[in-house]
């Protein structure tokens, strides 16, 4: 018998990126032996990831020459719904999908619509409605900008008063300094209890498993004390049943294959004793979440990519384990400020006191000459992962190689997934998981 293993083919991957967000997994793909050829949109990033894969100036150049297309962001929906038209193979959104994140209101009431229990919120143009509001209905609330203004994270605002004054004082300040970026925003009245995220890939037609249940540490500083970040770090895992996924986003399976979306797609929640509660869809790959998934996936991701991308159902391993994910940052982040990278960070080497890069994964980062060294301009410079069957073993083995890095001005939270024992005991009680 000829037990001959057949090579695997080499596929031409196209990944496409506003800013810069996916040259990590795009690095993983080119190791495992396929072509890749990546663009960046955002002319202040376009250094990141020299070095690493080999850049193109104009995506659509590269169209007829791929095999498949990675679009790493939202906003590419309505292209990436017409490549699929021609046959082309693509991962990335669709219009519909688009609209779940981009449109706060649109994607509450399509949880609504597919039978999925919503918070109380309410939408508004206008500080002055909105403050009038509260006024009369006091009650601890959080502000969430609707739109492009929902990517600065550092702007929404979770109200700890229950008479909602702080509520009021921050519409104010929005309404004084940020008037003309937020166009639109939300008022959701607060719920407490264990926030959690739960994902999967998703192939056209169907979801693929196992899925994702993940924790993200939003705030700056340890103690979640400081301003939003959208992600200092993650404690996930992979499994094949989760009643917070049955309740929430397996219920939108239908809308999702009709709109023709392939890719990762999750739905955070607030969840306690009385239920589950979704806040808002991430219709995309999360940051750094897809950087700490791939230390928990064995499977080949090209391979994986591809599959989906053409409906089909491609092996997905993952471990049986716990994947912990710190972020490591340097200044202006989680700010915009240029002239601070600059004066900072910029070209900063990343110093290995060992030669391990193992759970090494590169953020706003370039090669030279063998040298790892900052790019971009955000700050966003590393994420370190690591994995165990515990959560405090996950936890060791992260920070341990944590402790490998030096970068000037390098900061990090320290506590990533500490607050498992906690939050886990809750959840263990209240029959999710």
């Amino acid at each position: 018998m000829n037990n001959v293993v057949q090579p695997k083919p080499k596929l031409k991957f196209l990944f496409v990126s506003l800013e810069a967000l996916i040259g990590d997994l795009a690095w993983e793909v080119k190791k495992e032996g396929h072509d890749v050829r990546y663009y960046i949109d955002e002319r202040e990033q376009r250094d990141v990831c020299d070095g690493l894969v080999d850049k193109v100036d104009s995506w659509r150049e590269y169209v007829d020459w791929a095999d498949i297309i990675v679009f790493d962001d939202i906003g590419f929906g309505e292209e990436a719904e017409q490549l699929r038209k021609t046959g082309k193979a693509v991962v990335g959104g669709s219009i519909y999908t688009d609209r779940l994140e981009m449109d706060r209101e649109f994607g509450q009431a399509e949880m609504k619509a597919a039978g999925i229990t919503i918070i109380p919120r309410w939408n508004y143009t206008n500080f002055d409605e909105a403050i009038d509001f509260i006024k009369k209905n006091p009650d601890r609330y959080v502000i969430k900008p609707s739109g492009l203004a929902q990517n600065e994270k550092e702007l929404l605002f979770v109200g700890q008063e229950e008479d909602g004054d702080d509520i009021i004082e921050m519409l104010e300040r929005y309404k004084k300094n940020w008037g003309k970026k937020i166009k639109i925003f939300q008022i959701q009245k607060y719920v407490s209890g264990v926030e959690v995220a739960v994902g999967a890939f998703f192939n056209g037609e169907e979801f693929i498993y196992p899925i994702n249940v993940n924790f993200e540490h939003k705030k700056m500083f340890p103690g979640d004390l400081g301003p939003s970040t959208g992600e200092m770090g993650t404690v996930m895992y992979f499994t094949n049943r989760s009643p917070i996924f049955d309740a929430t986003l397996a219920k939108t399976k239908d809308k999702l294959a009709t709109s023709g979306y392939v890719g990762y797609i999750d739905i955070n929640c607030i969840v306690n004793s009385r239920g589950i509660y979704p806040l808002e869809f991430t219709t995309r790959f999360g940051y750094p979440h897809i950087s700490i998934a791939m230390e928990g996936v064995l499977s080949e991701w090209g391979t994986f990519l591809y599959g989906i991308a053409k409906k089909e159902t491609p092996e997905f391993r993952t471990k049986r384990a716990f994947e912990v994910g710190v972020v490591i940052a340097v200044p202006p982040f989680p700010f915009d400020d240029p002239a601070s990278f600059r004066r900072y960070s910029e070209d900063a080497s990343i110093i290995f006191k060992k030669p391990n890069y193992e759970g090494v994964h590169p953020g706003d980062v370039k090669m030279v000459e063998n040298d790892w060294r900052l790019a971009g301009n955000s700050g966003y410079a590393l994420i370190i992962t690591g994995s165990g069957t515990t959560m405090e073993e996950a936890r060791k083995v992260t920070y341990n190689r944590v402790r490998n890095i030096i970068i000037p001005n390098m900061f990090y939270r320290t506590d990533i997934g500490v607050r498992w024992s906690e939050d886990s005991d809750r959840l263990n009680t209240w029959g999710y998981l």
